[in-house]
């Protein structure tokens, strides 16, 4: 069973993956229910949450049953939740690009957000765009997400300032990225092309860059101030460990000032 999940979960297109994920939901919690670990995203607890990535990139215990949160989906959760005011600020305008299932409905049940998904692909996203070219009036948003999206773009360097673009002042914004910390400069080569390749270099088949260290200096490069979230020290070791945060990460918050 396990050998099988792993193979679907790698074989499997995307778009038929977030189908097959609704049914997978029901089922999933009744069989790993238990209390060893929690999810602050659909405030359930767990016998063990499931394995998850590529064959390069997997990891184990880190996918919650019950809403598909990842370690960076409950990372951003925790920080809007207890560090920012996106939950209660009145008429927030938000921008999500690649929109996450695991926040979908909660955010559009949200009365005090203008709420707008799009994607390139996804069908659970209202529009759908290239993420170089936003169809979208200038400063138009409070906040804009865009997570693990940069490493499938032509050029993050014009996306993001695409993003910025259509971002109002003293808006802000969160855009993630798998980001290898062992490398200082982003790691690219435009002769590796084969999906095999891809995976072995960059961590999965549809990728076309890893970034490393200097992440931040791309968001600089388009105009953003970048604000560093460290979340072990300011969520402490104990809620660390219980919902299963990634040890490496850091949260990066782009503000147009």
């Amino acid at each position: 069973m396990k050998k099988l999940y792993r193979f679907l979960l790698n074989k499997l297109p995307r778009p038929l993956l977030i189908r097959l994920s609704y049914p997978f939901k029901k089922l999933a919690p009744l069989i790993y229910r238990g209390n060893n670990v929690s999810c602050p995203v659909c405030g359930k607890s767990y016998r063990k949450f499931l394995s998850y990535g590529s064959e390069v990139a997997h990891r184990e215990g880190v996918l919650c049953p019950g809403d598909l949160t990842l370690e960076r989906h409950r990372l951003m959760w925790l920080y809007l939740r207890d560090f920012s005011d996106f939950f209660t600020k009145p008429n927030l305008k938000v921008l999500h690009m690649a929109p996450e299932q695991c926040f979908l409905d909660k955010f559009k049940a949200q009365k005090n957000l203008d709420y707008l998904t799009a994607d390139i692909v996804s069908p659970i996203a209202d529009m759908h765009f290239d993420l170089h070219n936003i169809p979208l009036e200038d400063n138009c948003f409070d906040v804009v997400f865009c997570n693990h999206v940069m490493e499938h773009v032509d050029d993050p360097n014009q996306c993001m300032s695409e993003l910025f673009r259509v971002m109002r002042p003293r808006g802000w914004a969160i855009m993630q990225v798998p980001q290898d910390f062992s490398i200082e400069v982003t790691y690219e080569d435009k002769s590796i092309t084969s999906p095999e390749d891809r995976e072995k270099h960059y961590w999965q088949k549809d990728h076309v860059r890893l970034f490393g260290k200097d992440y931040p200096d791309y968001l600089r490069r388009a105009g953003f101030e970048v604000e560093e979230f460290y979340p072990k020290e300011k969520l402490g070791a104990e809620l660390f460990e219980k919902y299963k945060l990634q040890p490496s990460e850091i949260l990066y918050v782009a503000r147009k000032l």
